[in-house]
């Protein structure tokens, strides 16, 4: 058995498909195949359910997959800590984020590599469930997501800010004054808006609840893209999180303050506290907390 096989059997677990997978390792899929099965008779365990294409794990290999895991971690964290010593970062900081707030981790990102340029960054859009979820079982190495349900017995964390919401339009279609839009306003105009399940649509949802108004988004996507092309093309409005960037990323649109406007829980930096857990993720998270509280006092 080699380090190889393991991240060959995580390559698959991740891609779902042998051909993705082998394209991922660099190497072909016939010696994947070969590679994989040649871990299976050392293991004398069937690891993977084939037909005519990746079926899935069998039990025994769900338990070894998380075992690889753990090992890959563990190599991959020796690593970062004797690069760390030499006063170096190196390896692939994996960091999941929610689709929509107020904080853009791009500035500490540019400030970590300027530091440290051996390292590479990877980040992951998902909802707060699953950026707990992949913390804690080592497929991530920190998280910015929302602090409500974080189990402190677990997980590590820095409160950032509140994200605070406003509403994207394109003035050739609409036209607002001077102060915050209301709710009760927004109850009038055409929306569109995430699909359930995110964070941050909930917190829309609680804020027309709250107020007795009953919401009927013109439409519901699961892509931020979509959303924004709706908007651009003025088929309806959208509220956004304030600060993001997001206006200045499609041409000739606003974003216009809504009254009392913020999501359900503050966002945060998040990072588990259990082993294993690679000296590149204590690292990031000690640097990034120095880099916003130097932000924070400049």
């Amino acid at each position: 058995m080699d380090i190889k096989q393991l991240r060959f059997l995580i390559a698959l677990d991740e891609t779902r498909h042998f051909g993705q997978a082998a394209a991922r390792c660099h190497i072909t899929q016939p010696t994947l195949s070969m590679r994989l099965r040649g871990l299976e008779e050392e293991l004398g365990l069937e690891l993977v359910r084939r037909g005519q294409r990746f079926e899935g794990f069998t039990e025994p290999g769900e338990r070894i997959l998380a075992w690889a895991r753990t090992t890959l971690a563990a190599v991959d964290g020796l690593q970062a800590e004797a690069a760390a010593c030499r006063g170096n970062l190196v390896g692939t900081l994996r960091l999941g984020m929610v689709p929509l707030s107020s904080f853009d981790p791009l500035p500490l990102l540019r400030r970590l590599n300027q530091r440290h340029p051996s390292l590479r960054f990877q980040l992951s859009a998902l909802s707060s469930e699953q950026i707990l979820e992949q913390l804690a079982s080592n497929r991530l190495d920190l998280g910015l997501s929302y602090l409500d349900g974080l189990d402190a017995r677990h997980f590590h964390s820095l409160a950032l800010l509140e994200t605070r919401m406003g509403l994207l339009y394109d003035p050739a279609h609409f036209t607002f004054g001077a102060g915050a839009l209301s709710w009760d306003a927004l109850i009038e105009l055409p929306l569109g808006m995430l699909s359930g399940g995110m964070h941050f649509r909930q917190s829309i949802d609680h804020a027309f609840r709250s107020r007795g108004l009953k919401v009927q988004p013109l439409l519901e996507t699961d892509a931020v893209h979509q959303l924004l092309q709706a908007v651009r093309g003025g088929l309806c409005c959208a509220v956004m999180p304030l600060d993001s960037g997001l206006a200045g990323l499609v041409e000739n649109l606003c974003l216009h303050p809504i009254d009392d406007a913020h999501t359900l829980a503050p966002l945060g930096l998040i990072m588990r506290h259990s082993e294993p857990r690679s000296a590149l993720a204590d690292a990031c998270f000690a640097q990034m907390i120095e880099l916003l509280e130097a932000a924070g006092s400049g």
